[in-house]
């Protein structure tokens, strides 16, 4: 009963999801952490992942980049998204429905991945696990010392101070915001952490 029970719950939130992006008109917002920080990238032709990649804005910025990029998401229609978004950019890219969860990313197999608004604690590892040597991680999520309501209300889907680096303690890190409400909240890096590490060689 457990199971079926958390079998609806994942099928109600896949289908919560299609909603919004089968409303959506775009291919959403490229990850401040990844805008801001392009320059950090690797040559072109390295392996990238857009894990949770929503309607895979990221992944398209990414395939611009020169990058060999593949997108996941649980839901069918971001997926539908991100390849017509894909072809209108004329990027190729491998856009595939897929739960990370129960489908986490095998070892050693991407340079780069990207992370944007979404937090599963028990992925850590296999991110971690699923970078090669001296490849980057480039994640940025909603903060709990946050200064607007936007984002979840649930804190467990919500970084506490600092948890960001120490949840990717192993990595290095090269780049690092989390400006909670310090100073003037109207300026900086508000509501998220975001960080870009790499893992050592």
């Amino acid at each position: 009963m457990a199971a079926n029970g958390a079998l609806d719950a994942r099928r109600e939130l896949i289908d919560k999801w299609d909603r919004r992006h089968r409303q959506a008109s775009d291919s959403g917002r490229i990850a401040e952490v990844l805008e801001q920080n392009l320059h950090l990238l690797p040559e072109t032709g390295s392996d990238a992942l857009d894990l949770a990649c929503g309607r895979g804005a990221n992944a398209i910025l990414l395939a611009q980049q020169g990058m060999r990029v593949r997108a996941w998401d649980f839901s069918p229609e971001a997926i539908a998204v991100v390849e017509r978004a894909a072809r209108e950019a004329g990027v190729e890219l491998i856009a595939e429905c897929r739960d990370v969860i129960d489908q986490p990313p095998r070892p050693a197999t991407f340079d780069i991945i990207v992370v944007s608004f979404f937090l599963e604690r028990c992925l850590v590892s296999p991110i971690v696990q699923a970078l090669r040597p001296g490849g980057l991680l480039f994640y940025q999520t909603f903060a709990r010392d946050a200064v607007s309501a936007m984002g979840p209300s649930n804190p467990e889907y919500r970084l506490g101070a600092g948890e960001l680096l120490e949840l990717f303690r192993s990595l290095r890190p090269r780049v690092y915001r989390d400006e909670g409400r310090l100073g003037d909240p109207r300026r900086g890096c508000r509501d998220i952490a975001m960080l870009v590490a790499e893992k050592p060689a």
